[in-house]
């Protein structure tokens, strides 16, 4: 197990290597003066003398791959650079904002394996039948139309038309108290999750139908085996197994998509910040996001599969793949 999850890091320190210096060669060709941005006049005139002074306090004198290996050392140490906007330090600005990034996408997870799974696995039990159809129906729905649909959708009605709940904003589960957290959090974590919940849906339903037809099943339930026991204990969890795979690839998009999302409630996440930097062209600030989701995914991919490997014995991780 240990080896396994040593050489999967291992692994990861490349795959970050190259996004890093893609990211930085992208912001790097991208058009602008960093000097105007940092000074905020674009419009105006700059002395060559304070052009050169300013250059030389980021570094921005110095050439490209210079630049670029001083971006990696400090990274290393937990300094991903300065913003233009704020002239704070990006690893605190985005630390301050991903715990909100985080609950909102763990409410969304929860939300989206609560429908899911008795969705889907009841649409497989009632093969054929009008429950397979409906919730069929409504997962190919859920696929086709956009999250910030839903959002909008919930946000007209909720909000604004009956005032069930608040528009925009968020609030802290221990200093207002659950509540009143749940009154914010509902709206964008209901919008995200409804997706989710279609994808999830699909795929619980076709897993569980190729389950419920192996041989091992058909010889449980031979052996007289109540249909519950069948169900649960012998067909419910091998059909999980691919389902874990789309879960982990969703919760690393939730870190990082969920941006619209966020914009549209003004919940204060990450993906609102990257918002916020891109029109502000706060080089630094989405260099930090980009690199901190990315290694919030391999992490969280990293530990899907170890929970991949826990549910399939068959696989072995002191094997290479």
């Amino acid at each position: 197990m240990w080896t396994y999850i040593i050489r999967r890091i291992f692994q990861a320190v490349p795959t970050l290597l190259v996004i890093s210096f893609m990211i930085f060669s992208l912001l790097y060709i991208t058009p602008g003066d960093p000097v105007d941005l940092i000074l905020g006049t674009e419009d105006q005139q700059v002395s060559e003398e304070q052009r050169q002074l300013i250059m030389e306090e980021w570094g921005l004198d110095k050439p490209f791959f210079v630049r670029y290996l001083n971006f990696i050392k400090d990274a290393l140490h937990g300094d991903l650079g300065t913003s233009y906007a704020t002239n704070q330090p990006v690893f605190e600005s985005v630390m301050i904002r991903m715990p909100a990034t985080f609950k909102l996408a763990a409410f969304s997870m929860v939300l989206s394996l609560l429908i899911s799974v008795p969705l889907g696995t009841l649409a497989a039990l009632k093969h054929n039948s009008i429950w397979d159809s409906i919730a069929t129906a409504l997962a190919t729905i859920g696929v086709s139309l956009p999250k910030f649909w839903f959002g909008l959708v919930l946000m007209i009605y909720l909000s604004l038309k009956w005032g069930l709940l608040p528009s925009t904003g968020s609030a802290e589960l221990t200093v207002d108290g659950p509540i009143e957290f749940l009154k914010y959090i509902i709206m964008p974590g209901s919008s995200l999750a409804l997706g989710m919940a279609a994808t999830q849906t699909r795929m619980i339903r076709s897993s569980m139908l190729d389950v419920l037809g192996q041989d091992y099943v058909r010889y449980a339930r031979s052996k007289g085996l109540k249909e519950k026991v069948v169900i649960w204990m012998h067909a419910f969890k091998n059909a999980m197994i691919p389902v874990i795979t789309v879960v982990g690839s969703e919760i690393g998009g939730l870190l990082g998509g969920a941006v619209v999302t966020e914009s549209i409630f003004s919940w204060p996440g990450v993906g609102r910040l990257a918002v916020n930097s891109i029109s502000k062209r706060d080089y630094p600030m989405i260099q930090g996001i980009t690199l901190l989701l990315c290694t919030s995914y391999l992490v969280i991919n990293l530990i899907i599969d170890i929970v991949y490997a826990w549910v399939d014995p068959r696989i072995r991780l002191d094997k290479k793949s």
